[in-house]
């Protein structure tokens, strides 16, 4: 590692922004998520009945899950046609343009009839909405995290993008705040108004995210003419490795999250082991812990470094899979709440704040959106047909089928893992402490009065 990659991670100091472009980025991404993952409460809870009304209710369910996996599956197109132009005019407007896009698609979601109301149009019309959202959701994420680690300091990256991932159980909180509110409604209006809302949300998140301002290390590439003509070209071609990596690395903490939480929600349900409100209290109650989790597994990332604090993640969730079944099937409302705990603050959390700096630290800082973006995303359509697989091996084994699901997810990314070069060791901590250094003492030069 040398000097000049280090620059190329932002200004070491940082910029007067930074935590303001954390704040904003994460309170956009508290909204898409709000939009993308509440449709995920919805199907394990609602739209079986609502869209295939003449299956069984586990049949529907599966139905539900695929059609929350086709999002999952456009999730890559939108992560390389953001990383394209993120790459090429900058992070700021593809910020934008996906809080816009997911928005609109969101409230079209409320908006959608029934099987009852138009039959077999009802599930095709939401497998296109879904699809759209899918290809919001995945231009948001290497926005937001790029500009947050970008003007983030050198020795701060990991709070910094823990700020902003922070965001995620923002919006994970109020989705479920939402559902939790409208369950008295009935099954119509439980699942519509929730996405209705959006619309407020939307106007909200725009006017935060208008007044962000570019990435300085986008910037830098742009004055030393160091933008990619074809960033997208360049990074398969060149560092196809390192996206495969990033890939294996990752999906651990999506496909995790699918088979605790998403297929956790359903299983509870099937099963009678929790009614509606007890579920969704559990993740309001696991979400809102998230918020404050993750800054923190992010802090200890700029302290520990990126790979222990990974590793150490992964292999709890292997010895915790099948505990976290049987504590689910007590029905204990306090043991349940400990299950999404654990699932969500704990392994998640800590998950999202190790790749917030190590993905963006593994690609070069012209093809860096591009990158991160892809192997982010393609991770995500293997998380997004999860609940289903986990759906099916519980109708084939029961729930150890799920269970060891999990396991393998971590052992994947745990192996991954070791072929990652440490990217935050106490080799580049003193090489990032001089380059601070340098910077304190040439800001100070520069502001000396002259006589």
């Amino acid at each position: 590692m040398t000097t000049s990659s280090l620059l190329s991670r932002g200004k070491p100091n940082g910029t007067p922004d930074a935590k303001r472009v954390a704040i904003g980025a994460g309170a956009g991404a508290a909204i898409e998520v709000y939009d993308f993952i509440g449709f995920g409460t919805a199907a394990a809870l609602y739209l079986g009945p609502a869209f295939f009304p003449h299956s069984s209710p586990l049949i529907g369910t599966l139905q539900a899950f695929l059609t929350l996996g086709v999002g999952f599956v456009a999730r890559p197109f939108g992560g390389i046609i953001a990383g394209y132009f993120g790459d090429r005019i900058g992070r700021k407007p593809m910020l934008v343009a996906s809080l816009l896009v997911m928005g609109f698609m969101t409230v079209i979601m409320g908006l959608l009839p029934t099987y009852e109301q138009v039959g077999a149009l009802a599930p095709i019309l939401l497998v296109f909405v879904r699809v759209i959202q899918g290809i919001a959701f995945g231009a948001e994420w290497g926005g937001a995290v790029l500009m947050t680690y970008e003007h983030a300091p050198l020795d701060k990256k990991g709070k910094y993008t823990g700020i902003m991932h922070a965001g995620f159980a923002v919006g994970l909180l109020l989705a479920n705040l939402a559902f939790l509110a409208t369950a008295p409604l009935g099954n119509n209006w439980s699942w519509r108004i929730p996405f209705l809302f959006s619309a407020v949300l939307i106007i909200l998140g725009l006017i935060i995210r208008s007044k962000l301002t570019e990435s300085p290390a986008f910037e830098a590439a742009v004055e030393a003419g160091k933008t990619a003509h074809n960033p997208l070209k360049d990074a398969l071609s060149n560092d196809w490795r390192a996206i495969l990596l990033g890939v294996a690395i990752r999906v651990a903490e999506p496909a995790g999250y699918a088979v605790a939480v998403t297929f956790m929600l359903s299983y509870l349900k099937l099963n009678g082991l929790a009614s509606n409100s007890t579920v969704l209290t559990a993740v309001c109650v696991a979400a809102a812990v998230g918020i404050f989790a993750t800054p923190m597994w992010g802090k200890l990332t700029d302290r520990v470094g990126r790979k222990p604090l990974f590793i150490g993640a992964v292999i709890l969730g292997a010895i915790m899979a099948i505990p976290l079944f049987l504590m689910a099937n007590t029905g204990r409302p306090l043991l349940i709440g400990l299950v999404l705990i654990l699932a969500y603050p704990v392994f998640q959390n800590a998950l999202v704040a190790v790749q917030g700096t190590l993905l963006p630290e593994m690609y070069r800082p012209e093809i860096r959106f591009s990158g991160a973006s892809l192997a982010y995303q393609l991770s995500a359509v293997i998380a997004g047909f999860t609940p289903f697989i986990a759906s099916a091996l519980y109708l084939w084994v029961g729930w150890v089928g799920p269970a060891v699901l999990f396991m393998v997810f971590c052992a994947i990314s745990g192996t991954a893992v070791l072929f990652v070069r440490e990217s935050w060791g106490h080799n580049l901590k003193a090489e990032a402490k001089i380059l601070m250094d340098q910077e304190s003492r040439n800001h100070e030069y520069a502001e000396e009065p002259t006589n």
